[in-house]
């Protein structure tokens, strides 16, 4: 075989990623995110760029915490939210000082014209809200037949989610492996979550 054919066969190695500040390869296992206010994306970081930004917690980078917690008393209508699917997150944007409404489908990350009573609702209904860091997190939302679940987590996360459900969504209710791909990712937040008392 020639190595010009051989070279359609051979995958190629997959790039190595970057930081997004100082260009330091990132690890394979994991890294950082931080979330540029500036431009209202994530950018990949190393662990030294991620420390410096998170003890800083100020300017146009700002590190994403790796804090997850839970509220099992959130009390809230679904109906009242008027968002079509059964998850949505909620953060707090510094710029438009205001929260603002995304849920996940086959189209991304859509935000949700929710009216702003309904809002204050979702935060009065939880005590998570009082602890939401502007920007870098979120409080995640999801409805089952058991009611609604509440979870404070780290932005990223939810924009993982979307992507996997961008990923994966079939037809009108995301198909069985979207189904899949949402039950697993919202049993690891729920491994990780604690109640805001046993982490005070």
């Amino acid at each position: 075989m020639t190595a010009g054919l051989r070279r359609f066969l051979a995958p190629r190695a997959p790039e190595p990623e970057h930081c997004a500040l100082c260009s330091a390869a990132l690890s394979e296992h994991g890294h950082r995110h931080l979330v540029d206010t500036e431009r209202r994306s994530l950018a990949c970081a190393c662990t030294p760029c991620g420390l410096l930004f998170e003890q800083s917690g100020t300017g146009r980078y700002r590190a994403v915490p790796d804090r997850y917690l839970t509220d099992h008393r959130l009390q809230v209508s679904w109906e009242r939210l008027q968002i079509p699917v059964g998850v949505a997150f909620f953060f707090r944007n510094s710029d438009l000082d205001r929260l603002v409404a995304l849920y996940p489908g086959p189209a991304g990350a859509t935000e949700s014209e929710v009216d702003p009573e309904a809002w204050e609702a979702v935060l009065a209904g939880t005590r998570l809200a009082g602890l939401l860091e502007p920007d870098v997190e979120a409080l995640l939302l999801r409805r089952t037949r058991d009611g609604v679940s509440c979870y404070l987590v780290p932005i990223d996360i939810c924009y993982q989610l979307v992507g996997r459900m961008r990923l994966h969504w079939k037809g009108f209710d995301g198909g069985s492996r979207a189904q899949a791909e949402l039950a697993e990712f919202f049993e690891h937040v729920a491994a990780r979550a604690k109640a805001p008392e046993e982490v005070a």
